[in-house]
């Protein structure tokens, strides 16, 4: 009676690649942390709408989203060095079609712009209105002269972008549950803590 699993090529070393092969540890840190801030970033701009325009809560919330959202540029930098010194990628068992390692990768530098764009847009808008101080007594240092015009329109940019990120973390959510339980590879298991 035939198998009714999949064989899959071993790769050039011989041996099959470990479907319990995973991220390092930093890696899979460095992803949740991610998502953490992001979560905080969005859930905070969102909930100081309930606040009246010049309130002390709407204005902390203000404050904290500027904050986190230089933190998330900090962590991307980290990250990008993490994953230049632990180069590649677990295999994923069993392996995807061609054209879905395409989109993942596709994914993956959309992510990575909007975490690195995001971030200097925030950095350009508190430059541009001349409101350079944080959280915590830090203050940024300006990356333009103040220009309120270009402040506005550099926030509805940052705002536009915002709205396009909630679509991307979307769908790359989706994508690690669609391959966890429709493929049922290990594409999920591979990041989780």
């Amino acid at each position: 009676m035939p198998s009714a699993t999949k064989s899959f090529p071993a790769p050039a070393s011989g041996r099959a690649p470990s479907p319990g092969a995973r991220y390092p540890t930093a890696v899979i840190a460095m992803h949740w942390l991610t998502l953490a801030l992001l979560a905080a970033i969005y859930a905070l701009i969102e909930l100081r709408g309930y606040f009246p325009k010049g309130s002390d809560a709407r204005n902390l919330m203000k404050a904290w989203h500027e904050l986190l959202g230089i933190t998330v540029l900090a962590v991307v930098v980290v990250r990008l060095i993490i994953r230049r010194s632990h180069p590649g990628a677990p295999a994923i068992v069993p392996a995807p079609p061609p054209w879905q390692e395409s989109l993942a990768k596709v994914m993956h530098v959309l992510l990575y712009a909007f975490l690195i764009a995001m971030p200097l847009l925030g950095w350009l808008v508190l430059s541009a209105k001349g409101a350079l101080d944080l959280p915590l007594g830090l203050h940024l240092m300006p990356l333009i002269s103040p220009d309120k015009p270009l402040g506005k329109t550099l926030q509805n940019i940052h705002e536009t972008i915002g709205n396009i990120g909630y679509y991307l973390i979307g769908l790359h959510a989706l994508a690690a549950l669609f391959h966890h339980y429709w493929m049922r590879d290990n594409t999920l298991r591979r990041m989780l803590p």
